[in-house]
This record gives C-alpha cells, sequence and structure tokens, in this order.
C-alpha cells in the first residue's frame, strides 16, 4: 500500500515506522526543512519538503499513487484542507484527519473525510469508562468510531448471573458476541447462562454503550 502522511514530530516519525513493519510505502510530506532532514536520516521514507495544502507540493509527493493520506498536522484547518485537495484533486479516496479539537470531528465526518479521529476524545472515552467501572478490561471502536467493543467481566452483584441470554432483554443494538469462562471461548446462544467472573465481549453503539454496562454491570455511576 502506498501511504502519504503530511506533518510531522515524533507522530509522523512513529506513524511511519508502523507502515514499514506492515510492507507499506510512505511519502512524508513536512514543512519544516529540518524536520525533513531528520526523518530522511531514520526512515526509508520519500520525505517532500513544502507544505501540503499546495496542491504543486501534493503533485510532487505523486500523491495520485498514493492508496490513503493520512493528515496529521496541529492545524485542524489545514488537515481538512489537505483531505479535501487530495480527494478533489486527486482521486483519494481514503482520507483520514487528526482532528486536534474534538468539536470539529463531526464537521470533517460530514465535510466527507472518510475518517476524522480525535485522540482527545478516544483517550478521554477509555478513561471514563475504566474510571466509573472497573470490570471493563477493554475498549476499542471500529468501524469509524460508530461501533464499540468491549471485554465485561461480571461481578458478583451482577443483576444478570445465572440467567440465560433468552431471560436477559439486552437494550437495542448491543451483542454479547462472545463469552471467556476459565479462559475457554464460548459463542453463546439463547440458552447460554452468565456466571461470575464470565468475561463478556460486549459489541454496542456509542450512544447505549453506558447503559448496557451498567445493565450488565449492576453499577449505578
Amino acid at each position: 500500500m502506498n501511504t502519504l502522511i503530511i506533518g510531522g514530530g515524533k507522530i509522523v516519525y512513529f506513524l511511519a515506522r508502523a507502515f514499514f513493519s506492515k510492507g507499506y510505502n510512505v511519502t512524508i510530506i513536512n514543512r519544516k526543512r529540518e524536520e525533513c532532514s531528520w526523518l530522511a536520516r531514520r526512515l526509508k521514507a520519500t520525505v517532500v519538503f513544502g507544505n501540503a495544502t499546495d496542491p504543486q507540493i501534493l503533485k510532487e509527493a505523486q500523491t495520485s499513487s498514493m492508496d490513503a493520506v493520512l493528515a496529521v498536522t496541529p492545524n485542524d484547518e489545514d488537515n481538512l484542507v489537505i483531505c479535501q485537495l487530495v480527494k478533489l484533486n486527486f482521486g483519494i479516496q481514503r482520507t483520514l484527519a487528526l482532528v486536534n479539537d474534538p468539536d470539529n470531528e463531526k464537521v470533517f465526518q460530514q465535510l466527507g473525510i472518510t475518517t476524522a479521529f480525535s485522540t482527545t476524545h478516544i483517550i478521554s472515552s477509555i478513561i471514563e469508562q475504566r474510571t466509573a467501572l472497573e470490570e471493563i478490561v477493554g475498549l476499542f471502536s471500529v468501524a469509524e468510531g460508530k461501533v464499540n467493543i468491549t471485554e465485561v467481566i461480571l461481578p458478583n452483584e451482577s443483576p444478570v448471573l445465572n440467567k440465560s441470554l433468552m431471560e436477559i432483554e439486552l437494550p437495542e443494538n448491543s451483542l454479547i458476541a462472545c463469552i471467556l469462562r476459565d479462559n475457554t471461548p464460548i459463542i453463546p446462544r439463547g440458552t447460554t447462562k452468565l456466571y461470575v467472573l464470565d468475561r463478556l465481549i460486549l459489541i454496542t453503539i456509542p450512544e447505549n454503550h453506558g447503559q448496557v454496562l451498567k445493565f450488565l454491570t449492576g453499577s449505578t455511576v
């Protein structure tokens, strides 16, 4: 896969290293000459010096040959413009933009950015869920943040203990996809019962995530 990263600092360096480990070809555009030299010395990437909001710089970086473009500058407006430019001028459909201000995330999505991600939103969500409910041992989002996958340990006070799935009315748009019991995975059926310390792999949407967790754990937080 040919990947173009626009931005600077350690985030670009580590992203490029991660992409190289997957066998990707990486090109970087950076507007600071000294950072370009630093990146070029440490990576096998093609490094282009310039402002990626300039279509000529994007052309020099052979943007039309890219499979994906990732804009991770500290300026939301630049990230938005870059993604729109590569989509309109170079036909790149897979665009990913860092959103430094989480309030801009929905705006980016509405304007056609394939994936807009806010590190502030992701980190705060994880912290909130893990501090509110100690039984949560894993949380991440898929499908551009539209689906949450969580691992939940059923505590002693859970109201669903010793009940079968057919007896439990989970909130809408939620699913128990798997149960880990004594390190053995169980694909649940309607007759499958839930027991204390069962580890549930739970699929929810962000809107009902907290509601489902409280329903299963009995937490009043």
